[in-house]
């Protein structure tokens, strides 16, 4: 595939013509073997739900975007009393939920996957509540020596890579206190404004 990187924000994206169909991307997403049983992925899913979790006061109102056919992120908020509600274009697509408002989203492995992020991102946040919270997990792209022998790119449904330099972007464009809370987890303050 050829990588493009956008001159505003650096995100590295490849063209549409890349991209799996619908039906190939699913059938790929279908071997996921994600289990809220599984105490590996939990552990795994911990290391956003945790530091998201210190931020929430209690009995907040969450949206798991993204949660695939076996939404375990979501069962690690509602165990500490948070209200869930679940989003995927294709095991959950529910689209009620972009009428509501949130406490706090988290896209755990999601946004490398989204085809028009700029808009994608602006509708999430634009579901947040003012002080709520956008807690993202994805790879991050460090330079482009690492970025050519990365396994994060074999992935044929990954779309788009973000680096820091695009979440200090973004924090900037949706007015948004930002966190890298580990390599791989980020995490958005919506302003009170």
């Amino acid at each position: 595939r050829t990588y493009l990187r956008c001159p505003s924000c650096q995100l590295i994206f490849v063209l549409e013509k890349y991209w799996l169909s619908a039906e190939d991307e699913k059938a790929t997403y279908d071997l996921h073997e994600n289990d809220a049983g599984d105490m590996g992925y939990r552990k795994f899913l911990s290391r956003l739900s945790t530091p998201l979790l210190a931020k929430l006061a209690s009995k907040q109102r969450g949206l798991d975007f993204g949660c695939g056919p076996g939404p375990t992120l979501s069962t690690l908020f509602e165990e500490q009393g948070h209200q869930m509600d679940l989003y995927d274009p294709f095991y959950y697509n529910d689209t009620a939920v972009f009428e509501r408002k949130y406490d706090f989203i988290c896209a755990t492995e999601v946004v490398e996957h989204l085809g028009a992020p700029s808009r994608q991102l602006a509708a999430v946040f634009m579901m947040l509540k003012r002080g709520g919270w956008l807690g993202i997990m994805t790879k991050l792209v460090t330079d482009k020596q690492a970025f050519s022998n990365w396994h994060y790119i074999r992935d044929m449904t990954h779309i788009c890579f973000y680096s820091q330099s695009t979440f200090l972007y973004l924090a900037q464009h949706f007015n948004a206190e930002l966190a890298f809370v580990a390599n791989d987890v980020i995490l958005l303050k919506k302003k009170d404004d």
